[in-house]
């Protein structure tokens, strides 16, 4: 039974996915001319739906990682990254666009919700926006990769991407100059269709999954030299041996948020219970409902 329901979860919001055309908005505003630029696109403003963590895990992570990790950070004089804001969660989708009503218009074209979706967080490692580009760079945590959630999510992301993309102004500035040139061929098309890549798709009625759910522990422009990156590739292996079996987490709610150039999340806008699919307004506290 279980097994028949996530099928039909699944295969609903592979058909809203596939209903929704994300190659460019209906008023032509997407402009996509910085894809041609060698640097990157001037960073407006980006805003995105994403699973915040919640408090036990918040708590785990501050108990045993987050205190080394900023002691490698200011040895590694990466002071920027040690200070930097977020409220750390693991993203659906990011898109630009300057216009400050864009979290209502988000709002109003969520795709049918996830139920709360039970994953394991597990396996810290490095990663570059494009392997060449010298940053920007991440220290992630992942998510382990099977399970009736993890299969959820996936549909969920590729139902959002197609129901969002088409909001956006155009690339995500950190897609563009010395990272989209770099990129591979399936990178770009991602971003000349929807704006970022690592985000899955409907391409000829199949699903393109390139999506790869994590928590970001620091976001850096700095130059990702061979000694940087064997610093942190170092301090991923030791953050490993401490959380050897990862962290299981319940997200029972996903957030519309806004988020500087590297993609850290500055402020939380709406919450949407993936429960009982309330909305909370956070500045103001009040409630509201999808529908």
């Amino acid at each position: 039974m279980r097994n028949t329901m996530l099928t039909s979860f699944v295969s609903a919001l592979l058909a809203v996915a596939a209903s929704v055309t994300v190659a460019a908005a209906a008023d032509g505003a997407i402009d996509n001319g910085a894809l041609a630029k060698s640097e990157f696109r001037d960073h407006a403003r980006t805003f995105g739906l994403v699973y915040t963590l919640p408090k036990n895990v918040n708590d785990v992570l501050d108990a045993t990682i987050r205190g080394p990790l900023k002691e490698k950070l200011l040895n590694a004089k990466l002071d920027t990254e040690a200070q930097m804001h977020n409220i750390p969660h693991v993203t659906v989708v990011h898109i630009h666009n300057a216009d400050p009503a864009t979290p209502e218009k988000m709002l109003a074209a969520l795709p049918k919700l996830p139920p709360v979706l039970d994953v394991t967080l597990k396996n810290f490692y490095t990663t570059e926006a494009a392997k060449g580009a010298g940053h920007p760079w991440w220290l992630d945590l992942g998510i382990v990769k099977e399970g009736k959630s993890f299969e959820e999510m996936m549909a969920f992301n590729t139902a959002a991407t197609a129901a969002l993309a088409p909001l956006r102004d155009g690339p995500l500035p950190r897609c563009t100059g010395p990272v989209y040139a770099v990129m591979s061929d399936a990178a770009k098309d991602l971003v000349r269709t929807v704006g970022v890549s690592g985000v899955n798709v409907v391409k000829d009625g199949k699903e393109l999954r390139s999506h790869n759910p994590h928590n970001t522990l620091v976001y850096s422009m700095a130059k990702f030299t061979p000694e940087l990156q064997a610093q942190m590739n170092q301090a991923a292996k030791e953050f490993n041996q401490i959380l050897p079996d990862g962290i299981p987490t319940s997200f029972k709610s996903v957030s519309i948020v806004e988020l500087g150039f590297a993609g850290n999340v500055l402020r939380e806008i709406y919450r949407i219970s993936l429960e009982d699919g309330s909305v909370l307004n956070v500045a103001t506290g009040k409630m509201a409902s999808l529908k």
